[in-house]
């Protein structure tokens, strides 16, 4: 139905930038959010941000004022402009695209990102 393909993580130090990427491809729904979350070791996964069709953000606390989401409709891409980046943003980040309406999740497989000197 739907695949969701990340890129752009790998290793970076702390205070560093990274831009994900999360390419979709197969269904389109017609209302829909596409969004970020990561998961830490021994953590529970959380919400990074979060996007609708419509092009209105969400994003966790922690996040807000370092991170940043947005879309290329033309390309079925979001991204997560990442700045500012911490050790505690170690995680593997995953992209996520839920159909308003129809009760469907989609999950990509994740990327690692690694905030180390």
């Amino acid at each position: 139905q739907v695949q969701l393909v990340e890129s752009g993580g790998g290793l970076v130090q702390p205070g560093g930038s990274l831009r994900l990427s999360c390419a979709a491809s197969g269904s389109i729904f017609r209302l829909y959010v596409m969004g970020w979350y990561r998961q830490a070791p021994g953590k529970q996964r959380e919400l990074v941000a979060t996007i609708t069709s419509g092009g209105s953000t969400n994003y966790a606390d922690s996040m807000k004022g370092r991170f940043t989401i947005s879309r290329d409709n033309a390309k079925n891409t979001v991204y997560l402009q990442m700045n500012s980046l911490k050790p505690e943003d170690t995680a593997v980040y995953y992209c996520n695209l839920r159909a308003v309406g129809v009760g469907l999740d989609y999950w990509g497989q994740g990327t690692q990102v690694t905030v180390s000197s």
